[in-house]
Order: structure tokens, then C-alpha cells, then sequence
């Protein structure tokens, strides 16, 4: 896929693009603020790490330091520190669920730890992140001070029972004041001066176990106190509601791409080519109007875009058929409903306006639509034509267009059995005699895949015309209609891509130059929507066989240009009304008038 394709594809799909986005930023928006809002407060310890025995730090003291700062992360969310802090603070929540609130994070390269508190209530958090910094300095300090407790109170016990030993012997000694025993004083004496040498050691013990235990313990210092903080960290409604729509934009694009991937339909000229091997002849944009002759463009809007489409595929048609002229060319589709009748009354316009002479053939003889493209009655046509009186002129089955070298053949009465009459010997002899009277005859068939009909017409004609619907129709019917063509030996012209939008095919991008300098109208949605339809005081669409009116002393015959101009006698039938209740003496009345306008004369001079 080139650029130019995503860039087309991401435009077709804008819409569920921006669908996706909204519904998933509004849900995340809406779900967000009924969110109850929770607030953060943090404090940060230092670990006084006890020296190492060497004086320079190696790595081992450094991994001591790691572990140390993640053994103390740990220990700050064990059950004795939160069960203290519920305690204290009186607060509602059990220990365990506590835990879920309280986030401690080592400093990386640091001897800090931080301890985070979420609560719904700011000034809540703040107290329990400082309250459980404390009570976890007071254990720290409890359970450092256990390692030199044994050694302090024997040493504090043997300095006790010294002591009494000093006051008792000094007692003694005192006694024997102002007596003769000097041998007993000598021997008390030189037990004092052993005792209060022994209390000397033991009490230079003591001191050096508690230099040790002050050498030795981790501290646990508060570096920064929790303060409240009123900002909720959640929910962000701005961060979610935008991360929600990036993430629907997203899911949006991929469903895109996957319904892209996983679709057959044909939408560009790629699809054309990759499915039949058939080459597209031209693009149809899109043509409004709810009434079929409002499809007329080439009437409508000769200088519209759709009308130079079509332009332009008269024109490749010819450059196709330049060795061998194209006489007869069949315009059908794979499926009913894709404009295969649009398409061939608008060709046919087409031609006529480049100076041949033309005539259009309903050769849908099962579902016939050509004659309300020309507000007609279905009266006579192709059936009719088949069935005739050799001396009966065949210009009395056809409807005269507003061009002057436009013929229009109807279907006729619907049939009983249309393929018989398609594939009969006086369809061959009726094609041939219209070869005879035009330049170029362009006939409607049904459908190929619905109905057997349009095979035997294409075998007669010189060419043949598949018209796809863009976006509509699939590959396999495409592939599948070719197939039966190539099949019955015939070979498709090309192919035409109907009602493509500027999304599918870029068709504003391939005509836009034969537009681009005049001024058109243009209505917007809402004139569109509101437009009033144009109704024809005048009779719509020629007919030859209903155009003689009587006017003074004289017969006078109206053609198609007359009738184009606005003159209609006030004494012609109005057909237009209901036309296919209209007398058949009218018709018997307009084909003799129509047998002495035309006898002798060629129906497009």
C-alpha cells in the first residue's frame, strides 16, 4: 500500500476515527470525576549505616548498604510497625489493607528512603506517613540496643557487686580506727586497692561496650517530615481522558486497518485490476436525485464532473475500439442495483452529444428501467418491436430524446419468458436492423450473475461494458461475472467503477481540471435536504409517438427540439399524469401520425 492509499483509507475512516476517540475520552472523562479523588504526603529517611572495620569503603560494604536500604524498606510495612500506627492515630482500617496504601521506595545510589502515603484525606496521609516513621526509629533503635544488652547488664552487675565490696571493706577499716591490729588493717587495705582497681576495669568495660554499641548501630533519621498536600494524585481526569482517547484513536485505526484487510469489496481501480485482470475504464462520482431522470446528468449538467466522467469514458471507448469501430456495446453488471442503466443512458448521451447517431436498448426485459429515466410509458419497446407487422416501423416503438440523434428503445411489456425472446432469431434480426439505423446502439441487459440474459447479448455485441458498484460490490462477484463472460468466450471491455466517492477514488483528484474554472452551483447539506423539487409544467421527455397536435386548418408536428422549447400544444394528452393508463387509441392516433411524419425520411437528419 502506498501513501496515498493509507492517507485514503485513514480519510474513509475518519469518521470511526473520531467516534472511537470521543466515546473513549468522554467514558474515561465521565468515570474520572465520579472517582473518589486520593491524595499523597511523603517523608524521607537517612540510614546511618554503622562504620565498616575498614577505613576505606569497598564493595562489600557498599552491597551491605543496598541490602540494608531494601532490609529497611521492607521492615517499615511489616505488621508490628502498622499495628502500632493503627493504634496511636485510631484509625479504622486493619493492618494488612494499610499496607496496600503505603509505598517506600529506595533512593537509587542513596542511603534515602522514601515512604508515601495514599489517602482519601490529605492531612490523614501526611500523619501516617510521619507516625510510621517514627514508630519504626523507636523499634530500630529498641532492636539495635538488644545486641549489647546481655554484656551491659553483666558488667553493670559485677560494678554493683564491687562496689558493695569497697563500701564494705572501707567500713572494716574504719572500724579498726584507734586499734592495735595493724596486721588486719594492712591485709583490709590491700583489698580495697584490689577491689577499686577491679571496679576501675570492669567500669572501663562498661564504657567501651557502649562506645561499641554507639560504633556499631544503624540509625534511622528523618531527613524530611510528610506535610499535607490538597492536590489529588488520583484519578487525572486530564492524563486519563487523553490517554483514553489516544487509546480509542488507536483501536479505532486497527479496526480500521483489520476491516480493510478482511474486506473484499471493490473500492479503487487496484481492486479492479488484482480481482480480474480487467482494466478500469473510468470513475462515476456519486449523482443526486431521488427520481431516475434526475441521473441524467449529461442532460442536467453537461459540465459537471460526473458528466466529464463519462466524457471521458466515451473516449477511451474509441481509443480502445480504433481499429475496429464499436457499433454495438453491452452495458451490464454482476449484481441488480449497481447503476449499469445510469451508466449506459448516460454513455449513450455521451455519444450523441460527440455528433454519432444513437440508439439506447432496454434490454432488461425483467425489471426494465431505461424509459423512466425519460419519463415514459412502458408501452412499446423491444417485446413490441419483436412481435410486429413487417410493414410497421420500428421508429414507432421508440421514444425521442431531447438530442436530436438520440433514439431510446424501451423494453416493452414485461414477457413471460424474457431468455427465450432474448436469445431468439428476431432478437439477432431486430439488433441488426438497429446496427442499420445508428452509429453506435448501447444496449441495458440484466445482470449477469442474477440472470441468464445477458449472455447471448453479449456474444451479438461488439463489446461489453461491467459497471461495479465502489464499495459495494465484492471480488468474487466481479471475478465470478468475468468468469462467465471469458467463459462464453467474451472478453469485457473494461470496467467502470460507479458512485465513487473522494474517499474511495480520489474522483475529485482525476476530473477536478475540467471544473476547476467555472462557477457552479453548489448547495450544502442543509439545501439539499431542504431543496424543493422543479415540477415540468411542459410534457418531460420528447415522445414521437404522441407529438402530433392539430393547430387552425392544419396538421402540425411537434418534435423533439419543439417540445425542448416549450411548445406544447394545449391539446396534447397529458401521459405524465398516469401513463400507463392512457388509452390505447391515443397511441393507435400518434403511431399513423408518427408512419406519415417519418415515411420515407432517416430518423436523424
Amino acid at each position: 500500500m502506498t501513501l496515498q492509499r493509507y492517507l485514503t483509507l485513514f480519510w474513509r475512516w475518519l469518521w470511526l476515527m473520531l467516534l472511537m476517540t470521543l466515546i473513549a475520552g468522554g467514558a474515561a472523562y465521565l468515570v474520572s470525576r465520579q472517582m473518589t479523588p486520593i491524595y499523597e504526603a511523603s517523608t524521607t529517611l537517612l540510614i546511618n549505616q554503622a562504620p565498616a572495620g575498614s577505613s576505606s569503603p569497598d564493595y562489600q560494604a557498599v552491597l551491605t548498604a543496598e541490602r540494608l536500604a531494601r532490609t529497611y524498606a521492607e521492615l517499615l510495612v511489616k505488621r508490628p510497625v502498622l499495628e502500632d500506627v493503627v493504634r496511636e492515630l485510631n484509625l479504622s482500617t486493619a493492618p494488612p489493607l494499610l499496607a496496600e496504601r503505603v509505598r517506600v521506595r529506595p533512593i537509587r545510589d542513596t542511603q534515602l528512603i522514601v515512604v508515601t502515603v495514599e489517602d482519601t484525606d490529605p492531612q490523614r496521609a501526611a500523619d501516617i506517613a510521619n507516625r510510621i516513621v517514627a514508630v519504626f526509629s523507636e523499634q530500630n533503635r529498641e532492636l539495635q540496643s538488644e545486641r549489647f544488652a546481655e554484656s551491659k547488664r553483666s558488667l553493670m552487675n559485677e560494678i554493683a557487686k564491687l562496689q558493695a565490696d569497697i563500701d564494705a571493706t572501707q567500713a572494716e577499716i574504719a572500724s579498726l580506727r584507734g586499734t592495735d591490729d595493724q596486721a588486719r588493717r594492712a591485709r583490709l587495705e590491700e583489698a580495697l586497692v584490689q577491689y577499686r582497681s577491679s571496679y576501675a576495669t570492669v567500669l572501663r568495660s562498661l564504657e567501651e561496650v557502649r562506645l561499641a554499641e554507639a560504633q556499631l548501630t544503624n540509625s534511622v533519621n528523618v531527613v524530611e517530615t510528610a506535610v499535607p498536600v490538597f492536590t489529588p494524585v488520583r484519578p487525572r481526569i486530564v492524563t486519563n481522558t487523553a490517554m483514553a482517547a489516544v487509546a480509542g484513536l488507536l483501536l479505532a485505526i486497527g479496526l480500521a486497518l483489520l476491516i480493510e484487510y478482511l474486506s473484499d469489496r471493490v473500492s479503487s481501480a487496484e481492486d479492479v485490476t488484482t480481482a480480474t485482470h480487467v482494466g478500469m475504464l473510468a470513475a462515476i462520482g456519486r449523482i443526486d436525485g431521488a427520481e431516475p431522470s434526475d441521473k441524467l446528468v449529461m442532460l442536467k449538467d453537461p459540465f459537471s464532473q460526473v458528466a466529464e466522467a463519462y466524457q471521458m469514458l466515451r473516449v477511451k471507448l474509441e481509443i480502445a475500439r480504433f481499429e475496429k469501430p464499436l457499433h454495438t456495446l453491452l452495458v451490464t453488471s454482476s449484481s441488480p442495483g449497481e447503476g449499469k442503466s445510469t451508466t449506459a443512458a448516460n454513455l449513450a448521451l455521451a455519444i450523441a452529444r460527440s455528433g454519432k447517431r444513437v440508439i439506447l436498448v432496454d434490454t432488461d426485459l425483467r425489471r426494465p428501467s431505461l424509459h423512466r429515466f425519460f419519463r415514459h410509458a412502458n408501452l412499446r419497446g423491444v417485446t413490441t418491436a419483436l412481435v410486429r407487422d413487417p410493414s410497421d416501423s420500428l421508429y414507432n416503438h421508440m421514444i425521442a430524446t431531447s438530442l436530436e440523434n438520440l433514439l431510446v428503445l424501451p423494453s416493452g411489456p414485461v414477457p413471460s419468458d424474457p431468455a427465450v425472446m432474448v436469445s431468439s432469431k428476431k432478437m439477432i434480426d431486430l439488433i441488426n436492423e438497429l446496427k442499420r439505423m445508428a452509429d453506435v446502439v448501447v444496449f441495458d441487459s440484466p445482470p449477469i450473475l442474477a440472470v441468464a440474459d445477458a449472455i447471448p447479448l453479449a456474444h451479438i455485441c461488439d463489446a461489453t461494458l461491467l459497471v461495479v458498484l465502489a464499495g459495494a460490490t465484492r471480488t468474487s462477484q466481479l471475478r465470478r461475472a468475468c468468469d462467465q463472460l471469458l467463459q462464453a468466450g467474451v472478453e469485457p471491455q473494461g470496467v467502470v467503477l460507479n458512485r465513487v466517492t473522494k474517499e474511495q477514488g480520489g474522483y475529485d483528484h482525476y476530473y477536478y481540471y475540467y471544473g476547476q474554472n467555472r462557477k457552479r452551483s453548489r448547495r450544502g447539506l442543509l439545501s439539499r435536504l431542504f431543496k424543493r423539487r422543479r415540477r415540468r409544467n411542459a410534457i418531460p421527455g420528447v415522445v414521437d409517438t404522441l407529438d402530433t397536435v392539430m393547430s387552425g386548418s392544419g396538421q402540425r408536428l411537434y418534435g423533439a427540439s419543439d417540445v425542448a422549447e416549450g411548445a406544447v400544444h394545449r391539446h396534447a394528452p397529458d401521459i405524465t399524469a398516469h401513463p400507463d393508463a392512457q388509452p390505447a387509441v391515443i397511441g393507435a392516433t400518434a403511431v399513423q401520425g408518427l408512419d406519415e411524419r417519418r415515411n420515407g425520411r432517416a430518423p436523424h437528419q
